[in-house]
C-alpha cells in the first residue's frame, strides 16, 4: 500500500449537534458549504444510509471534478463517516476516508471535529486549508 497521510480540524459550530449534523446530508445545504469557495459544487446527490452514496459535481475554477463516496457510518447526531474519492486523484480509485463527529459544547454550540484519513500526501495542504475555509462557510450559514 503507499503512503497516505490525514487531516485532522475541530471548531466550535454556532448550532446544535442535531442542525449542524443535519448539514451535512441535506443536498442544499452541501451545494452551498462544501467545496472552499471559489469551487462551485453544481449538484450534490445524498443516498443518507449505511451503504448509500454521496456524491458532488464540482466545477473547481473550470475544471470538472466528481467526488464520490459511500457511507459507512450514520449516527445522528454524534458521526458520519464516508469513503472520498475524487476524479483528478492520480489514482481516482483510491478511497479515503472522512470521520465527523458533533459533540454538545455549552447549550447550544456543537464541536465538530473532522478527521479525513488514508489520504495520498500529496493532498495534505489542500484538505487541510479547504477543510477549514469549508468550516467556515458552514459556519456562517448557520448564523444565517
Amino acid at each position: 500500500m503507499s503512503e497516505t497521510v490525514r487531516v485532522v480540524v475541530a471548531r466550535v459550530m454556532p448550532a446544535r449537534p442535531e442542525v449542524v449534523f443535519d448539514q451535512w446530508l441535506d443536498p442544499e445545504a452541501l451545494q452551498d458549504w462544501m467545496c472552499p469557495r471559489p469551487v462551485q459544487v453544481l449538484d450534490v446527490t445524498v443516498d443518507a444510509r449505511v451503504g448509500g452514496t454521496v456524491r458532488f459535481d464540482v466545477d473547481n475554477l473550470g475544471k470538472r471534478v466528481l467526488i464520490s463516496g459511500q457511507f459507512l457510518a450514520i449516527e445522528r447526531p454524534h458521526l458520519l463517516k464516508f469513503t472520498w474519492s475524487n476524479s483528478n486523484w492520480e489514482d481516482p480509485t483510491q478511497a479515503s476516508v472522512v470521520s465527523v463527529t458533533f459533540e454538545p459544547v455549552g447549550g447550544d454550540e456543537t464541536l465538530m471535529s473532522i478527521e479525513h484519513s488514508l489520504l495520498p500526501p500529496t493532498e495534505f495542504e489542500s484538505f487541510h486549508s479547504g477543510w477549514n475555509v469549508t468550516f467556515d462557510q458552514l459556519a456562517t450559514r448557520l448564523t444565517y
